[in-house]
């Protein structure tokens, strides 16, 4: 069983001095690949150093939607700038956040923006973000999509049955985190059932969000097995066959994830 977790956050704090033993019960676990997730591009350089002190960890270059604030005036040229290096095969954490509102919703729109016209011209894909930003969201990518395609995947899934319908229409995959397995989540449980198995991952977005039965601990990229085994049971295929497709759609979606 290969799976991958597709988003996780490995130069945090949390992992400090632990990255080997780390890596070493993900792949015990079946867990061969992992995407450590840029949230501050003035914090870009120790994520890289993340991934090429391992060969099967890739990285992103990116802004979250909680710093748009802080990294205003990051634009798409200096995105691209950061995706010459061979280990970054995706734009963001970006998106869009009305939960904590931390960064003005405008200036999120506009970083937002940027990140998509790096996804564009570079032809990679954006891991997108969205909390109680549906519609807008929504309306940011369609309005894009006009100007030109591009792919991505909205990363730790967690919104409506019309946010997925409308990012599948766009071509874009869901990603699912541990919030699948919580007790309280059987909304999105029902939203994954209806997911088709060509346009799923699996994630971490470790060290939050551990799923159960460590929900409320450290969550680490070997944890992605449970999640996985969660969706498969979800979809009723056997947790090889979920390892397959899920492993399959990452690498179809991030071309830039090869040489392992």
């Amino acid at each position: 069983m290969k799976l991958v977790d597709s988003h996780c956050h490995l130069d945090f704090p949390d992992f400090e001095g632990q990255l080997d033993d780390v890596i070493t019960r993900a792949s015990n676990a079946g867990v061969k690949f992992m995407v450590t997730i840029c949230t501050e591009l003035s914090k870009f350089d120790q994520v890289l150093n993340v991934a090429n002190s391992y060969e099967n960890i890739w990285c992103t270059a990116g802004v979250h939607p909680h710093n748009a604030a802080a990294e205003s005036r990051i634009s798409s040229r200096t995105l691209l700038s950061k995706a010459k290096n061979r280990k970054v095969i995706a734009f963001g954490e970006t998106g869009l956040d009305f939960h904590y509102n931390l960064s003005p919703r405008k200036q999120q729109i506009a970083l937002f923006r940027q990140h998509i016209e790096a996804a564009r011209e570079a032809g990679l894909p954006l891991v997108i973000h969205s909390r109680d930003a549906d519609e807008v969201l929504v309306r940011v990518l369609e309005n894009e999509y006009r100007t030109g395609a591009f792919t991505g995947v909205i990363h730790c899934f967690s919104g409506s049955s019309k946010l997925a319908e409308a990012v599948l229409k766009l071509g874009l995959y869901i990603s699912v985190s541990g919030i699948v397995t919580f007790k309280n989540a059987q909304d999105l449980r029902n939203i994954i059932k209806t997911i088709p198995m060509d346009r799923l991952l699996v994630e971490t977005d470790a060290p939050y969000l551990a799923p159960v039965p460590h929900r409320g601990k450290r969550n680490e990229p070997a944890f992605t097995a449970l999640t996985a085994s969660k969706v498969a049971e979800l979809k009723d295929v056997n947790l090889d066959i979920l390892a397959s497709s899920t492993t399959r759609n990452f690498f179809r979606l991030f071309t830039k994830a090869t040489g392992v």
